[in-house]
């Protein structure tokens, strides 16, 4: 009998409270309530095998939402000060352990993870899904993709899960400092790396995106009465932080704008025009 896995299992007793499933030498009780009609000794029936909550192996034909060697999105329904619980479709919800999280979530968010089967012989999920994503995905650079973010590095950037299932990365110097774990993003393919992994950007080509940039800029000048504080000769960081975008990425929009005669640049400040 295996944890965490669909099996078919026969049929070896049948009780008052469900029937037994196994052998002679080992059985799981499916309870009555999910025993198909009809069904007698002999029969095989498939179920997944989990722990009740007095920790016993149960047997049941729900259908859960993530099974061992598998990856899922679920969502947290409530958290202690041990962890958090996840609904995988069964009626005792998942355990999430401080120690598995990539970061700290609440009651709402969205994580994706895979189960594994801890010292006490239970299940229990994982955010630390990195070693399970896959790198033959079938993107090319430029190809439009969609992922969710699993984990984000101070050194590395941010990390995404293409169709929850394939490696890749927003690095460092392309992210906005704005993303979250569980956050699902539209990006572009930027390389595909020699093992397969890939490399992302949540930003369009330099032409399209400058256009974005500048409208982007004009509504922060707008909101600032006009005048937006600071020059293309401010700190990186606090570009970043009020727009999200790189100095360089700025500059270029900033001169666009320029050249389009909507601003003026002052000692201090950007001035609409």
């Amino acid at each position: 009998m295996k944890l965490g896995e669909k099996q078919v299992l026969t049929v070896v007793k049948k009780v008052d409270f469900g029937v037994y499933l196994g052998s002679d030498e080992q059985r799981v009780l499916l309870p009555k309530k999910q025993v198909p009609a009809g069904i007698e000794a002999g029969d095989p029936v498939e179920v997944f095998l989990y722990r009740d909550s007095d920790d016993r192996m149960i047997a049941t034909t729900n259908e859960p939402k993530v099974t061992l060697g598998r990856l899922a999105v679920l969502d947290v329904v409530d958290t202690n000060r041990m962890g958090a619980f996840l609904d995988w479709g069964l009626e005792k919800d998942l355990f999430l352990p401080f120690k598995q999280q990539t970061t700290k979530v609440e009651q709402g968010d969205k994580c994706l993870v895979s189960l594994y089967v801890d010292k006490s012989d239970r299940l229990c999920a994982t955010m630390k899904v990195y070693p399970m994503l896959r790198t033959d995905s079938p993107y090319k650079k430029d190809d439009k993709v969609r992922g969710i973010v699993y984990d984000i590095s101070d050194n590395f950037g941010v990390f995404v899960a293409v169709d929850n299932q394939f490696s890749a990365r927003i690095p460092k110097k392309d992210s906005n400092g704005r993303l979250r774990v569980g956050d699902v993003i539209e990006a572009r393919v930027t390389a595909v790396k020699e093992d397969g992994k890939l490399d992302l950007s949540i930003r369009d080509k330099i032409p399209e995106q400058m256009d974005k940039d500048a409208e982007m800029i004009l509504r922060g000048i707008k909101r600032c009465g006009g005048k937006l504080p600071f020059t293309d000769k401010a700190d990186p960081e606090l570009i970043k932080k009020e727009f999200g975008m790189s100095k360089a990425a700025f500059k270029r929009a900033v001169g666009r704008l320029l050249k389009q005669r909507k601003i003026e640049i002052g000692e201090n400040e950007i001035r609409l025009i």
